[in-house]
């Protein structure tokens, strides 16, 4: 196993520090510059590009944040980057172009967005991507597929679960996930606590919260997990 020790040290910014869509859209680089600005670590999401290079995006389709139909894994990098997100100067950058923003500034929290039987070569575009890169970084998802495959892979850094949910069969599920030897756990912060949860920090595993919006969650993150991914809030002015 990895420390993922690293993640408790500082509150983890929701697809980097957005503005909820206003002005500064999630994913982009300006989200990214203002995290690294007010000292947060950032989560992020990837896609893979139909000419096989990890993109930032969060959605399977481009309309909620493009205003365009189709689906981002039909188009490559290339016309990604030309696509203007919300409206604004920022582009649908690549996780390259992430990494040479960051430069080890602040922890980096990368969640991979799967298609099971359509993953081939993604995995390993990430690592390669990530390949010398000098900062903290976590790598995290919600299908097992992929995780299995950062493990036998040898990923050299912490392995996550994001997950959620409350009761037994989901427990069930989540526990095959973590019999990988993961390192951390991404949560759904009003599904705590649990038995699944509180089972596995007892063995030690980090565990943050998703997607804490104000101070009642974040009370609630800090009674359940070590530390919360947040969004719409400065947590620097909460007490």
């Amino acid at each position: 196993m990895t420390s993922a020790a690293w993640l408790k040290e500082q509150p983890v910014a929701h697809r980097g520090y957005h503005d909820m869509n206003k002005a500064v859209w999630e994913n982009t680089l300006s989200a990214f510059s203002r995290a690294i600005e007010a000292g947060f670590a950032i989560e992020c999401d990837l896609h893979y590009a139909s000419d096989g290079v990890p993109v930032v995006f969060h959605d399977e389709d481009l309309e909620r944040l493009c205003n365009l139909k189709g689906d981002v894994r039909d188009r490559t990098s290339k016309e990604l980057g030309l696509l203007s997100v919300g409206g604004t100067s920022d582009k649908i950058p690549t996780l390259k172009q992430l990494l040479d923003l960051v430069k080890g500034q602040v922890p980096l929290v990368i969640e991979l967005k799967g298609r099971e039987a359509d993953d081939e070569g993604f995995v390993e575009a990430v690592l390669e991507v990530l390949e010398g890169y000098e900062g903290k970084v976590a790598l995290m998802s919600f299908d097992h597929w992929l995780l299995r495959e950062l493990k036998a892979l040898n990923a050299p850094y912490p392995l996550g679960l994001t997950a959620g949910g409350n009761n037994a069969e989901e427990f069930e599920v989540h526990e095959k996930a973590m019999s990988l030897g993961l390192d951390f756990i991404s949560y759904f912060f009003a599904d705590l606590p649990n038995p699944f949860i509180t089972k596995q920090r007892e063995k030690g595993i980090v565990v943050i919260t998703w997607t804490v919006h104000d101070e009642k969650a974040r009370k609630h993150t800090f009674e359940n997990a070590d530390q919360m991914t947040f969004e719409g809030f400065d947590p620097r002015a909460s007490v």
